[in-house]
Parts: C-alpha cells; structure tokens; sequence
C-alpha cells in the first residue's frame, strides 16, 4: 500500500505545494534578505525592523549582520537609501477618495460651495 502512496506524496513539491517546512524556510530565508538589504542600504537594523514590521527580527538581525561582516571584509560601502526614513507615530496616508467622495466631502465642509458645484453639474 506504502508503495501505491509514496509517487503521490513526492508530486507535491512537482506541483508547488508547500510544506509547513519549506515554507518556514521560506520566511526565514526572506526575513534574511531583508536584514542583508537594509544593512548594505546603509540602514540602522532598528530602521529595518521598522520598515519591516512582519519579518522575524532574529532572522532579518542574521542576515544583517552576515552582510555587515561581508562588507567589512571585503571593504564595501553601502547604498544610500532612497526610500525617506518613516517619522515616529506617523500614520498610514489616508486611501484616496474618488472624484464623487471628494465632492461629498467638500459638501460637508461648505454647503454653499456644494450648492454651486451642483447647480453646474445640473446646467450641463
């Protein structure tokens, strides 16, 4: 029976399906690359945790320091960063509103301004 069984369990990785496994390494493997990014884009590993609030901190601290001692000993200098650093407590920019929510938006602020920008719509 085991042998009816074993082709079927190996397909999976032929047909990408991932393991609980694989996908933890996966994730740590990520979480590395983004600690080797920041520390040769010349970033604070605190910048980075912050930057990158869902990677695993002890595997994003690895991969800095594995890209700090290459660049140490290899003499390289890093890249400036080109995106700004984020300013403590500052939020999310609010989602864009469409041209509609807009004009709603405007109504609640000046009704009169409303009034007028409806009127022109209703000449057309």
């Amino acid at each position: 029976m085991a042998l009816c069984f074993g082709p079927l369990l190996t397909a999976c990785d032929q047909l990408g399906i991932d393991t609980p496994q694989k996908a933890a390494e996966r994730q740590v493997a990520d979480a590395k690359a983004v600690g080797s990014a920041c520390r040769h884009a010349l970033r604070a590993i605190e910048d980075c945790y912050t930057l990158n609030p869902k990677a695993d901190k002890a595997s994003v601290f690895a991969g800095w320091r594995e890209m700090d001692e290459y660049m140490r000993e290899n003499k390289l200098e890093g890249v400036a960063p080109v995106v700004p650093r984020p300013a403590p407590g500052a939020s999310k920019p609010a989602p864009k509103k469409s041209a509609d929510e807009e004009e709603d938006a405007d109504a609640e602020d000046d009704p009169k301004a409303a009034k007028a920008g409806k009127g022109k719509a209703a000449g057309h």
